[in-house]
């Protein structure tokens, strides 16, 4: 009886045995079971979109999170965790994301980035909007602060995109999409930007609409530069078209006869009316300058530089406000070119030679009326007047021999008056001119061609 109860008396210790060997295979087959749930728990998700998806296994039960796009879209991940094989229980954290309404979406340009905000209805909308903004502005920074909402339109991806592809037109300027509404404000990066912009809104998705466009055209600037060192003139800018190119080339041609025309212009849409009205006199008074530059932007021209003598520059500021166009305006900061060293005589006529071998004086047909071409070469002539200050001038007429003997003689008299007038209110003594009138008696070539007529119809300077 006493040997029976010492053999019962021992069952504990196979009962503390037989506990830890169920702890010792619980705690070494625990984790592999919850690595294995949550492995085939989230392989169930994979067809499924959902944002901020995460699983955590405690033994067979699965902790379910995730922001899901739709009450259906929910319910469904639920199910597809549920229904993984061995999953005892789901602990269901999933939510909906939050509803825009409206639902807004915008990008946005400035100097040093593009920024995308406002929803997107999926994450695959946000990556895609985010990779065309990097395609379209190469080498930009790229901030995407775009969150998910549901509430997207029908139609919101491809609208979006097209509303992206215009960002690269802008300067700066923000794009916004309200529900179906679009609203644009900002500066076209270049000129005709902004009709880009308008043509490619045309193609918007059906339902969609543009509220506000304010976007805005880039100033139209027409440069040029005159430089005495290089003796060029830059010609930078744009022009409406190829004809008014060739008009303005041919303008720069006739008007600055010593100096290289670099034409570096473009023809754009978005000129201002009266560009080329306004832009040839502007050269003409540029023309007259020793040294300067002329900026056209929308309608006013603005216009520096040194002028070739004192009276030039009253002169150019009231002529240029008189050419130009109604609603146009002129700043004309001008000063006056320091005076050159006198010379005598002889290389006062020489100064006059080197001139009248690069240009004529030139004047409307069949009329005395000097031609405004020869403005710039008659203030360069007048310049030269003024170093040899003590010599008499004598100036003389010539025409070619089409027409009337008598009435060659007369207009080569009265241009070669108009030529004294126009020196002596530049402020010549009038005392040191004489004007004379040779008709066609004294050609330099034979009439007989264009060529030969043209230069036979001329301005001769006789320094004593």
């Amino acid at each position: 009886m006493r040997g029976l109860f010492r053999s019962s008396g021992q069952w504990w210790r196979g009962a503390i045995i037989l506990i830890a060997l169920w702890a010792i295979a619980a705690w070494t087959t625990t984790p592999a079971v919850e690595a294995d749930v949550a492995e085939r728990s989230a392989a169930a998700l994979k067809s499924t979109v959902l944002d901020k998806t995460r699983l955590t296994a405690a033994g067979r039960d699965i902790a379910f999170s995730a922001d899901a796009f739709s009450e259906e879209g929910r319910r469904s991940a639920v199910a597809a965790v549920e229904s993984v094989p061995g999953v005892r229980l789901v602990v269901d954290q999933t939510r909906l994301v939050p509803l825009a309404s409206p639902f807004v979406w915008s990008v946005e340009r400035d100097v040093v980035r593009v920024t995308l905000g406002g929803s997107a209805p999926l994450p695959a909308s946000k990556a895609r909007l985010a990779e065309a903004a990097r395609n379209e502005v190469s080498g930009v920074e790229v901030v995407d602060q775009i969150s998910l909402a549901r509430g997207a339109p029908s139609r919101f991806d491809a609208t979006a995109l097209l509303l992206v592809d215009q960002i690269g037109k802008l300067k700066e300027g923000k794009i916004t999409l309200s529900d179906t509404k679009i609203s644009l404000s900002g500066m076209a990066r270049d000129l005709g930007g902004r009709e880009a912009i308008a043509a490619a809104l045309r193609n918007l998705p059906e339902g969609y609409s543009v509220a506000e466009n304010d976007i805005k055209a880039p100033p139209y600037v027409f440069q040029a530069n005159k430089d005495p060192v290089a003796s060029t003139l830059t010609l930078t800018g744009y022009v409406p078209d190829n004809a008014v190119h060739a008009v303005l080339a041919d303008t720069a041609g006739q008007k600055f006869f010593s100096e290289k025309v670099v034409d570096n212009l473009k023809a754009s849409i978005g000129a201002p009316q009266g560009f080329a009205n306004a832009v040839k006199p502007a050269l003409g008074a540029l023309s007259r300058l020793s040294t300067g530059t002329l900026i056209v932007s929308d309608r006013e021209v603005r216009l520096s530089g040194d002028a070739l003598f004192e009276a030039a520059v009253s002169q150019i500021r009231s002529e240029l406000n008189k050419d130009m166009p109604q609603g146009w305006t002129v700043k004309a900061d001008l000063s006056v070119k320091p005076a050159a060293s006198p010379v005598d005589a002889t290389v006062c006529q020489q100064l006059f030679n080197d001139l009248l071998g690069k240009s004529t004086v030139r004047f409307d047909s069949a009329s005395a009326s000097i031609d405004k071409d020869s403005a710039g070469l008659l203030d360069r002539l007048i310049e030269t007047a003024m170093r040899c200050p003590g010599a008499a001038i004598e100036v003389a007429g010539h025409t070619d021999s089409a027409g009337e003997a008598g009435s060659n003689q007369a207009l080569s008299e009265r241009r070669a008056r108009a030529v004294v007038d126009y020196m002596v209110r530049a402020g010549l003594s009038p005392e040191r001119f004489r004007a004379f009138g040779y008709g066609s008696k004294i050609p330099l070539e034979g009439n007989e061609t264009d060529a030969g007529k043209a230069k036979n119809r001329r301005i001769d300077f006789m320094i004593r």
